[in-house]
């Protein structure tokens, strides 16, 4: 943590005194470095387990293994944001301040150099990120959740072309994510007035003793979780999730898509495993209620969509929905399949959205689905790897798709949560629609005026997509060193 915060504020230090034309260059290796370093020192912890920073902050198995998920969906995610062989100067916007569809806006649009602030913005995402992953306290974790939450609300609006939609992706999020944090601060201040405290271990005790009335605690419970909830895209506080997709500069929707969604379930399960676990019997009907509303809304509407992103969207709120089903089986094989999910379904991800910033023309991203007839036809290589990336998405067998379902829905069975895996399989059913659907469009379909030529994609875009391609595959055919790490993490400390 200490590792990304530092670079981070290098980072802010180099925009200032680097000279332009060399300054994406030293950002890219800078954040690199910092990341692999950070992800060394995590692989040295080990099995070492230890409460610091004045018990702020707990280094236990989990909190470990999801913090080494972050930095290396990170790096991948890093690949695509560092990219500017597609866009002429990269996907970013070279000055913010611009106003859209003006003729500077168009000008820089064409030939100035993205902004490099984007780096030093991802590395406090990813900081906070861990910081939130491994919170020992409310305070703590309601830090964290701002610090990654405002990186991410300026990264949004600072897409290259499309200047009003990605702006207004930005506003959507920081208005709905400001109300999301105001609740979970609420909530915190529920709960203290229950327990007196806000460290997870003082409010576990406090549920089993504290004589003080327990609707001050169920109420901040629920405000706690619509605050996580939010960040992971459960329904109902799923509405942002489409509209910030679409809008945001395609490598940011896949950093959120990605390592968001594991910094979220995180602190998720730290609640209800450590913080709240003397609730489990009041959580699990609420939160199944909300695991099945997330599992078939978003399969529902990804069947509607007619643009890629909002289809990768609303595949992302189901796929929160599966994961909850994990997380509530509350045992042992539940942790550690939400944690296998997290990852598996992170690589995949990023792949997908790989391919997406290739299917471009001359105006940018061709991101609608009717453009995307045909395509198999004009590049077959990616049409078959975007085609292996959708099935692994739909659960088909010898993916990490499938694998990670498996893993969940077992837990689930195994923790008496059989209808919320009754849910799920109803739900995978209807979301192989959309999936199938563009395969069948890509391959059966003739290719027209319409459809783009897929662009050859960059050193860093090619690596991110053969890591998460690689990633997809051997995590479905060969998954049990991923599984014994997973399994081998242990449980929160207490």
């Amino acid at each position: 943590m200490l590792i990304l915060f530092g670079v981070a504020c290098i980072g802010v230090l180099v925009e200032g005194f680097v000279p332009r034309r060399v300054r994406h260059t030293v950002q890219l290796t800078l954040a690199l470095l910092g990341l692999v370093a950070a992800l060394v020192m995590v692989i040295r912890q080990g099995s070492t387990e230890v409460i610091t920073a004045h018990t702020a902050v707990a280094i236990d198995g989990p909190g470990l293994f999801l913090s080494g998920a972050i930095i290396v969906l990170g790096i991948v995610s890093l690949l695509l944001i560092g990219e500017r062989t597609l866009e002429p100067g990269g996907a970013f916007v070279a000055q913010a301040a611009v106003t859209a569809n003006t003729d500077r806006d168009r000008d820089q649009a064409l030939r100035a150099h993205g902004a490099t602030e984007v780096f030093p913005l991802t590395m406090f995402a990813l900081a906070g990120m861990l910081l939130f992953c491994t919170a020992n306290d409310l305070l703590t974790m309601f830090i964290a959740l701002e610090v990654f939450s405002l990186p991410l609300y300026l990264l949004c609006a600072l897409a290259r072309r499309r200047r009003l939609l990605s702006q207004e992706a930005a506003m959507k999020y920081f208005l709905l994510g400001s109300f999301a944090s105001a609740f979970f601060l609420f909530g915190i201040a529920l709960v203290y007035g229950f327990a007196g405290q806000v460290d997870f271990k003082a409010i576990d005790v406090a549920i089993a003793t504290s004589p003080n009335d327990d609707i001050l605690l169920y109420v901040g419970l629920a405000m706690l979780a619509i605050g996580l909830l939010f960040k992971a895209a459960a329904v109902p506080f799923h509405v942002w999730t489409p509209d910030v997709y679409q809008g945001a500069p395609t490598p940011i929707t896949a950093l959120m898509a990605a390592c968001t969604k594991v910094a979220a379930f995180g602190g998720l399960l730290r609640l209800v495993y450590v913080g709240f676990k003397g609730t489990e019997w009041t959580i699990q009907p609420v939160l199944g209620t909300v695991a099945v509303l997330t599992m078939i809304v978003g399969a529902i509407l990804a069947v509607t969509q007619t643009d890629i992103k909002r289809l990768l969207a609303y595949s992302s709120i189901a796929n929160a929905g599966y994961l909850l089903v994990g997380v509530l089986s509350l045992n042992e094989q539940g942790l550690s399949s939400s944690m296998f999910y997290l990852v598996a379904y992170g690589f995949t991800v990023l792949a997908a959205f790989g391919v997406v910033t290739l299917v471009r023309d001359a105006d940018g991203e061709a991101t609608h689905l009717s453009r995307w007839a045909g395509l198999g036809r004009r590049s077959p290589l990616y049409a078959s790897l975007f085609t292996f990336i959708l099935l692994a998405f739909a659960g088909l067998p010898l993916t990490s798709g499938f694998t990670a379902k498996f893993g969940v829905f077992a837990a689930a069975i195994d923790g008496d949560q059989t209808w919320l895996v009754i849910a799920g399989v109803v739900s995978s059913a209807i979301l192989a629609f959309p999936y199938l659907r563009v395969v069948v469009m890509m391959w059966l379909s003739e290719p027209g005026e319409a459809t783009p030529a897929v662009s050859i994609p960059g050193a860093m875009t090619a690596a991110a997509l053969v890591i998460g391609a690689v990633a997809t595959l051997v995590l479905g055919v060969a998954p049990g060193a991923l599984l014994e790490v997973t399994q081998n993490a242990g449980t929160f400390l207490r």
